[in-house]
């Protein structure tokens, strides 16, 4: 491996054919998308929907899915370790480690985790940019199914250069920057496009300075806090693990009792009688 891997969207090439949603969903078996009180449409990003395309601008489809930060705000700002920064490039999760606080959500500047709020035991839900896959030597499910060469995968730096080379051969067709090559300190996920991406929350206010070390500049000036928060996280994280554990459990043991078969139709009249 050359350097992290990252993925490179081109939205000049992207026709809405939703391949990559439906390769994605059946490599993590999400399932079918319902809808939400809080979801403002069924395609919105999800538990069940790592990845999604909107359409902008009447004919244009760009892809919306986690940007896997070099420095990500969402790594820092977990204080359980439950999100890590692969060598590889991706971001990925442990359910076993998480304890629901929801930081990440709120530390991510692109707003991407989302919450199973449909479960009784709910976890984090996000793209993983398919770490399994990838340690296979595979590339990613969606880059895989994407029949015209929108998304492509390699190394970070070579998908760098040809979306360079890309904006210099067709000036007259591309905004002039890669979107994702150093805000907030970069991403694995590039994107070249014919329009603004301010909709998938590439502000002008982003800068290049990672996150995580705002965030500790700030955390810095009050160590005992840090210190004792970090302790009471601690001690919540045991407590929500402990929980689901049971729940879990509980689930388990239940499902032989419901998958029981009911009594004769015979044998449960005469009990009537």
């Amino acid at each position: 491996m050359s350097g992290p891997l990252a993925i490179l969207i081109d939205t000049t090439r992207c026709t809405g054919c939703d391949d990559c949603v439906k390769a994605c969903k059946e490599e993590n078996r999400l399932g079918e998308d319902v809808a939400r009180r809080w979801k403002r449409r069924i395609d919105d990003l999800s538990s069940t929907r790592y990845t999604t395309v909107l359409q902008r601008q009447g004919n244009h489809f760009v892809r919306q899915f986690c940007r896997h930060c070099l420095e990500p705000a969402c790594v820092s700002a977990c204080l359980v370790g439950a999100l890590t920064k692969t060598p590889e490039g991706p971001v990925v999760y442990d359910s076993n480690r998480c304890m629901g606080c929801r930081y990440c959500m709120t530390a991510c500047p692109y707003g991407i985790p989302r919450y199973d709020w449909e479960k009784s035991v709910p976890f984090v839900r996000k793209c993983t940019m398919c770490q399994p896959r990838i340690q296979e030597g595979k590339k990613p499910a969606c880059v895989e199914a994407c029949r015209y060469d929108a998304a492509v995968f390699g190394p970070r730096a070579d998908l760098l250069a040809e979306a360079h080379r890309r904006i210099e051969a067709e000036p007259q067709k591309y905004v002039g920057r890669v979107f994702g090559e150093s805000e907030v300190g970069g991403t694995s996920v590039l994107y070249v496009s014919d329009i603004p991406l301010d909709f998938l929350a590439y502000r002008a206010d982003l800068g290049d300075k990672p996150l995580p070390e705002l965030t500790w500049a700030a955390l810095s000036k009050v160590p005992p806090l840090v210190v004792g928060m970090t302790g009471l996280m601690a001690g919540v994280w045991w407590i929500t693990s402990r929980r689901m554990k049971l729940a879990a459990q509980a689930e388990a043991a239940a499902a032989p009792a419901q998958g029981a078969a009911a009594p004769p139709a015979s044998e449960h009249g005469e009990r009537q009688q």
